[in-house]
């Protein structure tokens, strides 16, 4: 039986650390430190120390679209063995972004950015039902990216 990992505390100041991120990934220590009553090197300390323990990331998101990638689908995948094994070399995959185990009709769904439509049929064909426990997959095309936010904040 697996166990959830307790969730790390978080006090008052990292939280708006983060709600400050959020709001801005581009944002200085200094501006967050002027928000948030710390110094520069402080929110500097506090960063570091919450990318470290894996509580955030800050990155840059970018639009698939705007960078030549006009074809992104979900891709939910129904496996025979060890869904564990599937996932691991699923995520290996360069097209893949995006990959979970999941409970219902699908037991892993994938995220996939492709050039155009030819590249998803070899990207379906050729890479993801090739993988050994692969018993079948259903794609759902993205016609439009209604909405995708990341700033959920924290509790």
């Amino acid at each position: 039986m697996s166990v959830n990992p307790k969730p790390l505390q978080l006090d008052d100041v990292s939280k708006a650390i983060i709600e400050q991120l959020q709001a801005d990934g581009r944002r200085s220590y200094a501006e967050i430190g002027k928000a948030v009553g710390l110094s520069e090197a402080a929110v500097r300390q506090r960063v570091q120390k919450l990318t470290d323990s894996g509580v955030m990331q800050v990155v840059a998101v970018t639009d698939p679209m705007q960078l030549g990638f006009y074809r992104q689908a979900m891709v939910g995948v129904r496996v025979s063995g060890d869904t564990t094994v599937v996932a691991e070399k699923l995520a290996k995959i360069s097209a893949v972004d995006y990959v979970v185990l999941t409970a219902g009709s699908f037991d892993i769904l994938v995220e996939v950015v492709c050039e155009n439509d030819e590249d998803l049929i070899d990207l379906l064909n050729k890479e993801i039902r090739g993988i050994p426990g692969v018993q079948s997959t259903e794609t759902f095309v993205y016609l439009k990216l209604q909405k995708q936010f990341y700033n959920w904040g924290t509790r």
